[in-house]
């Protein structure tokens, strides 16, 4: 594609990012067939190929309207048009360019503003949105409006009871822990049995991917300097990877070294984080013949589960048939899913700014899931799991919370 960038942009690093994507899409069109977004509303403008162009011409100094950025809003980030471009197109990166610098030419209305804000404390503060949300979980027994936003409470399960020879940092995440404590629980207890500890940084926090999605990017790089400072002497001392249960959080982690690549206090230790970032799938899939031996004479035995692919693992990490394979190693029977790649409109806290949008991807994404009739449908990512059960009557949880039942029985 022909590019000829405005001077406020074209000789910074971002510019000549922005330039070098847009170069490499010959708007082929093939990423409208993948974009959840322009099969729902069918407006080219909706697909990736239209926002291209909006972005193009924002970056060719072109005006730009809150229209524009309204459809930029309602991309979902799930970069299935990533995995399905012929030229590699890597449009994630080039809509965050574009997001930020309509964004700085667009102001957004008050109500707006005051929302985004709103989330970026409340999603972003654990110790904020952790007893809000417990409060959210006593009452939700006597308000039904909160059964569709608060999961029911369920107990981590205890710690391992042996330390590991090997060690690893945890990412604690900054929503997880109060919706489904259970989830690192389990995740470590099924790390113990392979001989790895997790240990958590006290200090660290939200990965970034919060403020990322919310018209703050300075506050995610923050959030991943604070984070690369709380693991740095874990890593020094023997640790040998960083584990991340939510597939989220991961895709924004393994980014962070992009993301700090003009910080020169930042840069080398952004990108050592980064390649050490590991999907809690990637290091168990790694000990398969291991697990699978535990799981010898006490798996699941044909119990049938339907798995949710979220686009963080499958365009994101790029982490494809990996959970299927260890769910299937410890004997249960997946049901087969049609348009898995196609996003459940979750996406972070998509689904609380585009609920027009969010709800019927949801349905769709249900009706696919269960339609083979699973007992349960397990996915990677908090947001999916939380998104899914608001809607779902059959259980939805964390593939590892499936595993790790296995094993303790």
């Amino acid at each position: 594609m022909q590019t000829q960038l405005a001077p406020f942009i074209r000789d910074t690093t971002a510019g000549r990012e922005a330039e070098a994507i847009l170069r490499a899409c010959v708007h082929c069109g093939f990423c409208t067939a993948t974009c959840p977004t322009y099969q729902l509303l069918g407006d080219e403008l909706d697909g990736p190929r239209g926002r291209i162009y909006l972005i193009k011409e924002a970056l060719a100094g072109a005006p730009v309207s809150r229209l524009t950025q309204l459809h930029l809003d309602r991309c979902l980030s799930c970069r299935s048009c990533e995995s399905t471009c012929p030229s590699g197109v890597q449009y994630g990166r080039l809509l965050d360019i574009g997001r930020e610098v309509v964004g700085a030419r667009v102001r957004r209305g008050a109500l707006q503003r005051l929302t985004r804000a709103s989330l970026r404390l409340l999603l972003g503060t654990p110790w904020l949105f952790a007893p809000a949300y417990r409060l959210g979980q006593w009452l939700r027994p006597v308000l039904p409006p909160l059964r569709s936003l608060v999961l029911p409470y369920r107990a981590p399960g205890p710690a391992p009871a042996k330390k590991g020879t090997r060690r690893m940092i945890v990412l604690a995440g900054c929503v997880q822990p109060a919706m489904a404590p259970n989830i690192n629980a389990a995740g470590a207890r099924l790390l113990a049995t392979l001989g790895i500890e997790l240990v958590a940084a006290r200090d660290a926090g939200c990965c970034g991917a919060i403020p990322m999605h919310l018209d703050d990017g300075e506050g995610a790089r923050a959030a991943a300097r604070r984070n690369i400072d709380a693991w740095w002497p874990l890593l020094e001392d023997g640790c040998e990877a960083i584990v991340i249960t939510a597939s989220g959080c991961g895709t924004q982690v393994r980014d962070y070294a992009h993301l700090l690549q003009e910080d020169p206090d930042y840069a080398a230790r952004a990108a050592r984080v980064a390649l050490l970032a590991r999907d809690i799938a990637e290091v168990a899939i790694a000990e398969k013949a291991q697990l699978a031996a535990l799981f010898a004479g006490r798996g699941a035995r044909g119990q049938r589960l339907a798995f949710h692919a979220p686009c963080s693992l499958n365009h994101g990490l790029k982490i494809r048939g990996v959970v299927e394979d260890l769910l299937r190693s410890a004997g249960f029977e997946l049901t087969p899913v049609a348009d898995s790649h196609l996003c459940c409109g979750s996406a972070g806290s998509y689904s609380l700014l585009q609920p027009a949008i969010a709800r019927p991807l949801r349905a769709n994404k249900l009706a696919a899931l269960t339609a083979g009739g699973p007992a349960g449908i397990a996915t990677a990512n908090i947001g999916c799991l939380a998104h899914l059960q608001a809607a779902s009557a059959i259980p939805v949880r964390h593939w590892v919370e499936y595993l790790d039942e296995q094993l303790q029985h």
